[in-house]
C-alpha cells in the first residue's frame, strides 16, 4: 500500500499545469456512447483585478464574481495555493488591490460533444473549409477549449494557427470558414462588413412553410441573462433593425426544409425570424414555446453546470496530490479537491441535447463560393 501511494505521488509531481500555450493533443479525448470527451487536465486561470473588485478580500472576490463553485471550495482553494495573488500563496483574509495577478489553478473538466469528426472540404494554402458537426463550439469560450472545432482540428490534423472568419452556434451544424493567416481573415472581415458575402443556411421547421419567398424584417432584442431573443415589430423602439429571406424548398405538409438567407447577423436571427413566422425550427426547444425554457435545467446549458457542483473538499494541497489516483474506468486521475470529479463530464451535464434542425449550407463572396453537403435530417419522408 505504501509503495502504491508513493507511485502515485510521483505520479501526480509530474502534472502539467496547463495553459492555452498546451495543444490539445490526440490523446486528450476520449469516446463513449456517441460522446466526444476530454480527459481532465490541470489549468491555470489567470485574471487581473479590476478597480470594482479592489478592497474585497481575495475569498468574497471569487465567491461573489466566479458562482460556479461553493464558498468553501474557494477557502480551501486559498489556504492550499490553488488560489494565488502575484504568484503567492495568501491568507483567506488578503485583500486585493487594483491590477493584481490572481491566478486559479484547477482540475479542468470540459463538456461532453457529439462524437462526429470535424470533416475538411477544401483545404487551400489561404483557407480551410470544414463541416461544423452540431453541439461543438467553434473556438474556445467558457468551458470549452479542446472540445471546440479549432482544438480538434489540431489535435487530429495539426491545423494551426486557424482564424475562423463567421461564427456558428455551438448547436448548428454547417459550412465554417478558417482563415489560415491573418491578412486573409482581414480581407475575409472587410468583404463581410461591406456586406459583400451573401449567406444561406437550410433548417428543419413545424408545419407547412408558405411556397412564395417570405422576407421577415423585425426587430430583434437578445436577453444575455435569459440565453434567448425576441422578434419586435419594425416599428418598436426595441431591439436591433434585422432582415431575413425565407424561401421553401420542400414540405410533406407536416414539417418543411426552408433556405434561409440572413441579411444582417443578430443573435438568434434565423430561429426567432422563423418562430416570428408562425414556424419555428423543430426541435428548437428554447424558440418552439413563447415563454422562455430554464436551459440548465433542460440540460442545454453546459456552461452553467458548473453552479450545481457540490463535492466534499479538502484544504491541503500536497494531501490531494498524495490521493491523486486513477480512476476505475481506467481513462484519467481523479482530484480528491474537485468538484467535478469522479464524472467524466462537469456535474449538471446531463447530456440532454441534440443538434438543432440549423445548417450552414452556403457562404459567397466576389469571385468565391463555398458549400456544405445537406445533412441528413434536410429530406422528409
Amino acid at each position: 500500500m505504501k509503495r502504491k501511494r508513493e507511485a502515485n505521488k510521483e505520479e501526480a509531481m509530474d502534472i502539467v499545469w496547463q495553459t492555452p500555450a498546451n495543444p490539445p493533443l490526440p490523446q486528450d479525448y476520449i469516446f463513449r456512447n456517441g460522446f466526444r470527451f476530454v480527459r481532465p487536465y490541470y489549468f491555470e486561470f489567470i485574471a487581473h483585478v479590476k478597480n470594482r473588485w479592489a478592497g474585497k478580500t481575495i475569498v468574497d472576490l471569487f465567491a461573489e464574481e466566479f458562482k460556479g463553485r461553493p464558498y468553501e471550495y474557494y477557502v480551501s482553494a486559498v489556504k492550499c495555493g490553488r488560489i494565488q495573488v502575484d504568484g503567492e500563496m495568501v491568507p483567506v483574509s488578503y485583500v486585493v488591490k487594483s491590477s493584481q495577478k490572481i491566478s486559479h489553478f484547477l482540475h479542468r473538466h470540459e463538456p461532453p460533444v457529439m462524437a462526429g469528426g470535424v470533416s475538411i472540404l477544401q483545404n487551400e494554402p489561404d483557407v480551410l473549409t470544414v463541416c461544423k458537426p452540431a453541439s461543438v463550439p467553434v473556438h474556445p469560450c467558457g468551458q470549452y477549449r479542446k472540445n471546440t472545432v479549432v482544438g480538434i482540428l489540431q489535435a487530429e490534423h495539426g491545423l494551426a494557427p486557424l482564424f475562423p472568419i463567421h461564427r456558428l452556434d455551438r448547436l448548428v451544424s454547417g459550412l465554417l470558414i478558417l482563415a489560415r493567416n491573418a491578412t486573409k481573415a482581414d480581407n475575409f472581415r472587410q468583404q463581410i462588413e461591406a456586406g459583400l458575402v451573401q449567406k444561406q443556411y437550410i433548417a428543419k421547421v413545424i408545419g407547412e412553410f408558405p411556397k412564395d419567398e417570405l422576407i421577415v424584417d423585425a426587430n430583434i432584442d437578445y436577453n444575455a441573462r435569459e440565453g434567448r431573443s425576441t422578434a419586435e415589430a419594425r416599428e418598436s423602439a426595441k431591439g436591433k433593425t434585422a432582415s431575413t429571406k425565407f424561401t421553401r424548398i420542400s414540405t410533406n405538409g407536416t414539417q418543411s426544409i426552408v433556405l434561409c438567407e440572413p441579411v444582417t447577423g443578430r443573435t438568434h436571427q434565423i430561429r426567432v425570424h422563423l418562430q416570428y413566422s408562425g414556424h419555428p425550427i423543430a426541435n428548437d426547444m428554447l424558440y418552439i414555446s413563447e415563454q422562455p425554457i430554464d436551459r440548465h435545467i433542460k440540460g442545454s446549458g453546459a456552461d452553467r453546470s458548473a453552479r450545481l457542483s457540490n463535492a466534499s473538499l479538502t484544504s491541503n494541497f500536497d494531501e490531494v496530490l498524495n490521493e491523486f489516483e486513477e480512476n476505475s474506468n481506467g481513462d484519467f486521475g481523479v482530484d480528491s479537491m474537485c468538484t467535478n470529479c469522479p464524472n467524466l463530464a462537469p456535474k449538471g451535464y446531463d447530456g440532454d441535447e441534440e443538434g438543432l434542425w440549423l445548417h450552414c449550407y452556403r457562404y459567397s463572396g466576389p469571385g468565391w463560393t463555398y458549400e456544405c453537403p445537406y445533412p441528413d435530417w434536410a429530406k422528409l419522408s
